[in-house]
């Protein structure tokens, strides 16, 4: 990410260190207005020294070699700004002055500990997952050029006004809402986290911040709108498609990932002689063992023999979630459904409308939904105490 700077070098004398006549030389290195200061190591008449031009004065053989050393001095400096220019990295007074000092590899940046996750994380994370870490350095950078007038950082740099003030950025970026601020900020402090860990930093500047999330009101069909959803026929292929793959994910409780990755291999014999899944979650790698229930093994069977199942060797024929997604819009406004329908919200009918309200305990539905703490099927737990609620004040009513 390009970006202009402004950039100067300085020589001067520090005359509240004068002793004996002499005084300390320095040099001064300002990047956008911020300074570094560089001790030269040279102590100097200061009867000798010409503030106007930053240089000796005078033709003795003294005052060339000092002059000299002060050209190289700037040479290297002008060079180290030019090459950190030229390779687009963060250009600063402090980056300048380690490189000049050769201790550069100690002065670990933002840009540096993103790198190293983009390079190290790539075998580990799932595309998607790494698709919104890239969105999350968008707008780490967009927020250095506008509110710091630079590419990068320093780790050490960081601070909770940084995390602070980035989290006030995103609040007025177009459109974004509380959590998806959050889950910006998250993806910053899990590359921080990882620069502590690695010693990139000595202290982490999240330590006195606390992430803020507005609890959502998980969103599931109720029995008679998933009845209406099964029992309509669709005579375009696509819808059909649609359909049954969002039937499967409500009696299965699977996300997009899992029932697209599905294949002849994940159907075993469970405990009970009957068919099972068996697999494990893309997005946390918890394995899962799910009895097929009838409605399940028929959407099955029905695509046993399709072209392009057969052909990728999956269970179901393959499409894009965002296609999936658009299509599921349709099937809404065909069954009358005023919900904002997509294929997540098949996982939370599961959840819901098809286990807890049948009994199953919530223990079970935790291990069916591949959750690794029972806290967060208690989300759905709450829906259903809210859904007792209001048929009791339906009854209430009647009676």
């Amino acid at each position: 990410m390009k970006n202009a700077h402004t950039f100067s070098i300085l020589f001067w004398l520090k005359l509240a260190n004068t002793k004996n006549g002499k005084a300390p030389l320095y040099a001064r290195i300002t990047v956008n207005g911020k300074r570094a200061e560089l001790s030269l190591k040279r102590k100097i008449l200061v009867s000798n020294w010409d503030a106007s031009k930053n240089r000796l004065k005078g033709l003795s053989n003294e005052t060339r070699l000092i002059n000299n050393f002060l050209e190289q001095i700037h040479s290297k400096l002008f060079e180290s700004y030019q090459k950190l220019k030229t390779e687009n990295k963060l250009v600063s007074s402090n980056k300048i002055k380690a490189m000049f000092l050769g201790t550069n590899e100690k002065h670990h940046s933002l840009a540096d500990i993103i790198d190293y996750h983009n390079q190290h994380m790539k075998s580990t994370l799932r595309w998607g997952t790494q698709k919104n870490y890239f969105t999350t350095h968008k707008y780490i950078f967009l927020f250095l050029k506008q509110k710091h007038k630079t590419t990068d950082i320093f780790l050490s740099e960081l601070s909770y006004k940084f995390i602070i003030d980035f989290e006030r950025f995103l609040r007025h970026q177009k459109s974004m809402s509380n959590n998806t601020v959050m889950k910006h900020i998250e993806r910053l402090r899990k590359l921080i986290n990882l620069a502590y860990k690695m010693e990139w930093i000595d202290k982490d500047p999240f330590i006195k911040f606390k992430a803020k999330y507005i609890r959502k009101e998980r969103t599931f069909l109720t029995l008679e709108e998933l009845q209406t959803i099964e029992n309509k026929e669709f005579s375009i292929p696509r819808l059909q498609l649609i359909k049954d793959l969002f039937v499967f994910s409500c009696y299965t409780g699977l996300s997009y990932g899992d029932v697209m990755s599905l294949t002849n291999d994940n159907i075993c014999i469970g405990i009970d002689r009957k068919q099972w899944i068996y697999s494990q979650r893309q997005k946390t790698s918890i394995p899962v063992k799910i009895p097929l229930l009838s409605r399940a093994l028929e959407i099955i069977a029905k695509y046993k023999e399709h072209p392009n199942a057969i052909n990728k060797n999956t269970l179901f024929p393959t499409i894009s979630n965002q296609k999936l997604n658009s299509y599921l819009k349709e099937i809404a406004d065909v069954c009358e459904i005023k919900k904002n329908l997509t294929f997540h919200i098949a996982r939370h009918t599961f959840a819901t409308t098809i286990t807890l309200s049948n009994g199953v305990p919530i223990e079970t539905v935790s291990k069916l939904l591949g959750h690794s703490k029972i806290t967060t099927t208690q989300i759905y737990a709450k829906v259903i105490e809210r859904k007792v609620s209001q048929d009791m004040i339906l009854l209430e009513k009647r009676i």
